[in-house]
């Protein structure tokens, strides 16, 4: 684990400017930082998936079948991978309204390590509870915002004064990509693909075999 990746959660302010630095030095230094922390949603998505299962009503799990969870979260690494470099591509567009000239590289990179708080909130896959991973979420959010407002100054070597509506442009344009990526995604895995569900019941053990359960009368009488 990089020096830079500890300090985005304790020293912030120093961390973008050892990140700008090393930047400088070799254009595609967040390329091993983005596909490892990528890995980390995708697996564990697998593994909730797969072993863990989610509840939608009472007494059943509903789990995916191997092929269809590996199908799922190779597309999700995808979308985390193509998805930071549109919105690279984004960052480095807008900057010509603010007197920076980044490189595409450098945008990318800047965006890869802002994300970083999502991508470690990618853990909650590992069990898949909506509300669970709601909060999870919402945490990494936050902190992503805050990493985005107070890293763009130092990372672009930018007055603060300009900052901020850059940050803001920054902050409604990657909420829309991220919604048009991930929407993507789901729908060519649900239409397409056709992913395999497997519901299990958890049924009352006091009765031995189905026909030993109480049947209901119709009409409920």
């Amino acid at each position: 684990m990089t020096p830079e990746f500890i300090s985005l959660f304790t020293r912030p302010d120093r961390a973008w400017e050892i990140i700008r630095q090393k930047e400088d030095a070799h254009g595609l230094h967040y390329m091993m930082h983005l596909l490892l922390l990528a890995l980390i949603p995708a697996v564990c998505l697998f593994i909730g998936i797969t072993f863990v299962g989610w509840s939608l009503v009472e007494d059943e799990r509903v789990r995916l079948a191997n092929t269809s969870a590996l199908q799922l979260c190779v597309l999700l690494y995808l979308a985390i991978v193509i998805g930071t470099v549109i919105m690279g591509c984004f960052v480095r567009w807008m900057a010509r309204a603010f007197d920076v000239k980044p490189s595409l590289n450098q945008c990318i990179g800047f965006v890869a390590y802002v994300i970083t708080p999502f991508l470690l909130a990618g853990v909650t896959g590992l069990y898949p509870n909506r509300w669970f991973a709601a909060i999870v979420l919402l945490i990494a959010g936050i902190y992503s915002t805050y990493l985005l407002f107070t890293g763009l100054p130092a990372f672009m070597r930018q007055r603060s004064s300009q900052s901020f509506l850059y940050a803001s442009s920054i902050w409604a344009v990657a909420l829309l990509v991220m919604v048009t990526v991930l929407v993507s995604m789901i729908l060519f895995w649900s239409q397409f693909i056709q992913p395999n569900y497997e519901r299990t019941d958890q049924q009352d053990q006091a009765y031995g075999t189905q026909e030993e359960r109480p049947q209901s009368e119709p009409g409920g009488l």
